[in-house]
């Protein structure tokens, strides 16, 4: 979406939109024309053809810094539902634990098979949402602990020289985070040495979850959302 000024361009609005919600990846006006209702005009605007359109959930994931951002939001009536916290974990300042079970790779397309991927936490950032993981799953690599009778634990990332971003942590097992632990730890052996897990909702992994696996925590994003509604 577009705000204009006469023939020109003063702000826009864009977004994505998914059957279950429409993210707003951005919002900008430009700096001579600030303060002046732009930016909460889209946001009615966008509130307006949702409510005839759907989806009615708009959420939107802003950085901590950004103050008069999420003052906008607010004032916009959305609402703070979690804080996403940034971990990195340097791979080489954690023990290997005892092995518990064999790590095997894995793929989008065996979690669906095996029924695991609907399963994967329903709170999420949308950069790691299934819809992503799906459309991206010729670029994503899986390893996981598996037993004789099930997956137990798995991680999806997505390479990028010594580096590698997180884009799915789960365990099914109560064990204090130990396969977790082994599976990052095998990352290893695949020439990576830094993690990073961007946009951790509280109800994926708690902080304390996160840093007894050796994450610490870098930046942070709030998710709001609001219901469409007609103005």
């Amino acid at each position: 979406m577009v705000a204009f000024a006469g023939p020109d361009p003063i702000a826009v609005l864009i977004g994505a939109k998914r059957s279950s919600a429409t993210l707003i990846h951005k919002i900008a006006v430009h700096p001579d024309h600030v303060r002046q209702g732009h930016g909460r005009h889209l946001l009615t605007s966008l509130s307006s053809k949702l409510a005839i359109l759907g989806p009615p959930r708009i959420v939107v994931e802003v950085p901590e810094p950004l103050a008069p951002a999420r003052a906008l939001f607010a004032a916009s009536g959305f609402a703070e539902e979690a804080r996403l916290i940034d971990y990195v974990l340097n791979l080489a300042e954690i023990e290997a634990p005892p092995t518990a079970g064999l790590v095997i790779p894995i793929t989008i397309d065996d979690l669906a098979a095996n029924g695991l991927l609907e399963g994967t936490h329903a709170q999420v950032c949308w950069s790691r949402s299934i819809e992503t993981l799906i459309a991206r799953k010729d670029h994503i690599a899986g390893v996981a602990v598996a037993s004789d009778e099930r997956i137990e634990a798995y991680l999806l990332y997505e390479k990028c020289e010594s580096a590698a971003d997180v884009l799915s942590l789960r365990s099914h097992v109560e064990d204090g985070g130990a396969r977790l632990k082994q599976l990052l730890v095998s990352l290893r052996s695949q020439d990576v040495t830094n993690l990073r897990f961007p946009k951790v909702h509280p109800g994926e992994m708690s902080k304390e979850l996160a840093e007894a696996l050796g994450f610490r925590s870098v930046a942070a994003h709030f998710l709001y959302a609001a219901r469409a509604r007609s103005n």
